[in-house]
């Protein structure tokens, strides 16, 4: 069933995330850790969650292809199991698809809807999955949520499909992927420069092969009173911050007379949007009132 040759022999690491609820993060993780450590034990695939009680939480799956097809399959089918199991109790019959939502960098989304949506439309039709790509960016991101549904068997079809997009696109934006030889090459390139670096965070072109893109800096001000919810007790929701966006972030001391602290986040364009967008999501969080533990 594992022919290397239909995976075109494109054995890089990938850094594929999902959006998750709350509660289908909660099924994932299992009692205490159980179905996260399984799943992460079978597949080979690192397998991280974003910490925090805000509605939506990140997965991020890491390894190679071969081993984020089984961790997605493994997510896939116990959703399927979840559904099943939510319907045994209900009077309805048809049962409804498996839904995933996946984080793309929107960069990436022109290659995956293709000319006139003729990229999009093929892997629909070849896998018998439901692909939408959001028409807007996730809030304060320059990514987008990638929404796939259908039966576990379609996802993973399309999963598949999606991360060839996603390897091609990263080897040469817009062209066609260079034979994989050159490919490992510049991966490794791109991981000594970075620690891990999702895709798309190394600059797609690779202008003469250098693989880390130019850091900026962003500067952000935030109330003295929500300080505190993004720092975390000792330090940890910032630290987090840090871990999963890859940026480095500073948080200038209180001055005298101001009721703001200065946040400088430094790092490629594609680690400074997620940072935002997860120290958004601390603060949104906070403001709803859903921060309290």
């Amino acid at each position: 069933m594992e022919s290397k040759v239909s995976e075109g022999g494109l054995n890089v690491t990938l850094t594929i995330r999902l959006l998750m609820h709350g509660k289908e993060v909660g099924s994932i993780i299992g009692k205490k850790g159980e179905t996260v450590k399984k799943m992460r034990e079978e597949s080979g695939a690192r397998i991280n969650i974003s910490e925090g009680n805000c509605p939506e939480r990140i997965v991020t799956i890491t390894g190679p292809t071969d081993a984020i097809f089984k961790a997605f399959a493994m997510i896939a089918y116990k959703f399927e199991e979840d559904i099943i199991n939510s319907m045994s109790n209900s009077p309805a019959t048809s049962k409804p698809p498996v839904t995933l939502r996946l984080v793309v960098p929107a960069s990436q989304c022109g290659s995956l809807i293709g000319k006139g949506g003729s990229k999009i439309k093929e892997i629909r039709e070849s896998t018998g999955a439901q692909v939408q790509v959001a028409g807007d960016m996730l809030p304060n991101s320059t990514e987008r949520a990638v929404t796939i549904s259908g039966t576990p068997d379609a996802i993973i079809q399309c999963v598949k499909q999606i991360c060839v997009v996603m390897l091609e696109a990263y080897t040469i934006q817009g062209q066609y992927a260079i034979p994989h030889p050159d490919l490992t090459k510049l991966h490794q390139l791109a991981m000594q420069q970075t620690p891990f670096p999702p895709l798309g965070q190394t600059n797609p072109a690779f202008p003469g092969l250098d693989a880390s893109p130019p850091a900026s800096t962003h500067e952000l001000t935030i109330p003295n009173d929500l300080i505190g919810c993004i720092i975390g007790r000792q330090g940890t929701k910032i630290n987090e911050i840090r871990q999963m966006s890859g940026a480095q972030i500073k948080i200038a001391n209180a001055t005298e007379g101001s009721s703001e602290r200065q946040i400088t986040i430094t790092g490629t364009p594609a680690n400074i949007s997620l940072a935002q967008y997860l120290i958004n999501a601390r603060l949104t969080s906070e403001v709803t009132g859903m921060g309290t533990l």
